[in-house]
C-alpha cells in the first residue's frame, strides 16, 4: 500500500467515476430506443388527424432511431437484457400498432370490415415474429448474422410507410380505385411473411464488403444520392425489392445450393 494519504480517496473516486461512466453507456443505446418510441407515437396522432405523410416519416426516422441504438449499444458494448426487451416493447409501438393505424385510417377503413382485421393481424403476426425472435436469441445465445428469419417488422413498417409517401408523389385520383384494396393484400402478406421461415438478408455480415471496403463504400455512396435524388419513388421500389428477396432467396436460389453441395458430396 502506498503511503500517500489520499490514495483510499483516489481509488473510491475512480470507482465511482468507472461505475458513472459505465451508467452512460447503458443509458445511451436506451435514448434512441426511447426517441424510436416517441417518433412512432407522434406517428399514431398524424395518422388519426389523416397527416399520413407526416406519419410515414415519423416511421422511417423511428427505424433510423431504432437502426442507431443497435450500433451504439454494440460500438460502447452497452448491451444488457433490459435494452433488448425494451427494444421489442418500443418495435412492437412503432413498427406494428403506428403503421397499422396509419394504414387503416388511411385506406382499409373503406373496404369494410375485413379492412380492421387485416391491420390487427398485422399487429398480431408482428408480436409474434418479435417473440420468436427473441426467444430465439435467448436459446441460442445470440441471432444469426446473415440472415433473419421471417420478414423483419422495420422492414415491413418502412414498406407501408415508402407506400404512402410514393402514392402521394402522384396524383391520387391515379390509384384510388385499386388503393383500398392493393393496401389490404399488401398488409397481409407482410403479417404472414413475418411469422413465415423465409429467409432475408441481415446485412450484418457480408463477404463482399470485407473484400472489397473501398468498391462498396463507393457503391452506397451512388445508391444513396440515386435514392436521395427521388426519394418518394426509389425508396419504395427499395424495400419492395428487398420484400421479394427473401423468397427469391428462400425457394430458388436456396434450393439451386443445395443440390449442388448435395451433388458434390456423392461424386466423390
Amino acid at each position: 500500500m502506498p503511503d500517500n494519504p489520499y490514495w483510499p480517496e483516489k481509488q473510491n473516486r475512480r470507482r465511482y467515476m468507472s461505475k458513472f461512466r459505465d451508467k452512460g453507456i447503458y443509458i445511451l443505446p436506451n435514448l434512441f430506443t426511447t426517441a424510436s418510441l416517441f417518433a412512432g407515437f407522434m406517428g399514431m396522432l398524424w395518422a388519426m388527424q389523416g397527416k399520413f405523410e407526416f406519419c410515414a416519416s415519423a416511421i422511417l426516422v423511428s427505424c433510423l432511431c431504432d437502426g442507431l441504438d443497435g450500433k451504439v449499444a454494440r460500438m460502447t458494448k452497452g448491451s444488457s437484457e433490459f435494452g433488448i426487451q425494451l427494444d421489442s416493447l418500443v418495435d412492437l409501438v412503432a413498427f406494428g400498432v403506428t403503421p397499422a393505424t396509419m394504414i387503416y385510417f388511411w385506406q382499409t377503413q373503406y373496404v369494410g370490415r375485413v379492412g380492421l382485421v387485416i391491420p390487427f393481424l398485422y399487429i398480431a403476426c408482428g408480436a409474434l415474429r418479435l417473440a420468436r425472435f427473441n426467444v430465439q436469441a435467448m436459446r441460442t445465445g445470440g441471432v444469426a448474422k446473415r440472415f433473419f428469419i421471417g420478414l423483419p417488422i422495420p422492414a415491413a413498417a418502412c414498406l407501408l410507410a415508402t407506400l404512402v409517401l410514393f402514392v402521394t408523389r402522384f396524383s391520387p385520383e391515379i390509384f384510388q380505385a385499386v388503393l383500398p384494396g392493393w393496401c389490404l393484400g399488401l398488409t397481409l402478406v407482410l403479417a404472414l411473411l413475418m411469422v413465415s421461415k423465409v429467409r432475408y438478408a441481415s446485412f450484418k455480415e457480408l463477404e463482399v464488403v470485407k473484400a472489397h471496403p473501398y468498391t462498396m463504400s463507393v457503391t452506397v455512396v451512388l445508391l444513396f444520392v440515386l435514392v436521395a435524388s427521388e426519394p418518394r419513388i426509389l425508396g419504395f421500389l427499395f424495400f419492395l425489392a428487398y420484400l421479394f428477396s427473401g423468397p427469391a432467396y428462400t425457394y430458388a436460389i436456396l434450393p439451386l445450393r443445395r443440390g449442388t453441395f448435395l451433388r458434390g458430396l456423392t461424386s466423390r
